[in-house]
């Protein structure tokens, strides 16, 4: 289960990094919910809990660091780690991996709301002709992707970025970036669906004419909507229980 023992091929083990990181998380799920643990319980050390899962210590500090910064446990030298968010499935009709992933991509959302309405609002203040223009070609390129049926998750990134650059604050960019780290670096595919929020997609056309048009109103509802869409098919697959 540790991630890079005895490789020698870089993309083989990128890949196999992920898969080992995976198991390693659900493993730890499993043990915290065998053992009944619960919010305000501590966990076993680091090097407890890698003994206990047949994985390496770093795995197990790489989960832990970002189970934190989505707020999910506390973690203090002296105190050890603390869970700060249930993880249970005894009163859900769903997996406990589910509801975790839910929970984490729902505190993701959560964050990332104001500042990317604020940043698309700024971007209609302040963007050049410049930004205007290279907004309007990132909004081509995901909508050419989209309609090809390619992985547009790429030229999405892209398109958000150039708003951000748009904003001329930095800190857009870089908060936003670190919040997308926190969850991305256990769920790359949030619920096995790496195109989760896939239906918003054609309102990013109205988002980049809004932002184009210096239409900040609009802009801020556009991007709310789709946020909305994301949050939306999210709480629907974990209705649905998968």
């Amino acid at each position: 289960m540790e991630a890079c023992k005895g490789r020698t091929d870089r993309v083989a083990a990128g890949s196999q990094q992920e898969t080992g990181s995976r198991a390693a998380l659900d493993a730890l799920i499993a043990l915290i919910e065998a053992r009944g643990l619960g919010v305000g319980d501590r966990l076993p050390p680091e090097l407890d809990l890698a003994a206990a899962l047949g994985c390496g210590r770093s795995t197990i500090r790489e989960i832990l660091k970002s189970w934190e910064n989505l707020g999910l446990v506390s973690r203090n030298k002296g105190a050890g780690t603390r869970i700060t968010a249930e993880i249970s499935n005894q009163s859900l009709l769903l997996p406990v991996t589910v509801k975790i992933e839910a929970d984490s991509l729902y505190r993701t959302l959560e964050v990332r709301r104001p500042l990317e309405i604020e940043a698309a609002r700024l971007a209609c203040l302040r963007g050049t002709d410049e930004d205007r223009r290279h907004i309007a070609q990132r909004a081509n390129e995901l909508l050419a992707d989209y309609h090809a049926g390619l992985d547009w998750r790429p030229a999405d990134h892209r398109f958000h970025a150039a708003i951000h650059a748009a904003s001329h604050n930095p800190l857009f960019a870089q908060i936003i970036r670190q919040v997308h780290k926190a969850f991305d670096t256990l769920y790359e595919a949030p619920f096995g669906r790496p195109h989760l929020g896939q239906s918003s997609i054609p309102i990013h056309r109205d988002l980049a004419d809004a932002v184009i048009a210096g239409d900040a109103a609009k802009a801020e509802e556009i991007m709310a909507a789709i946020l909305d869409i994301t949050h939306e098919e999210a709480r629907r697959v974990v209705e649905d229980g998968q």
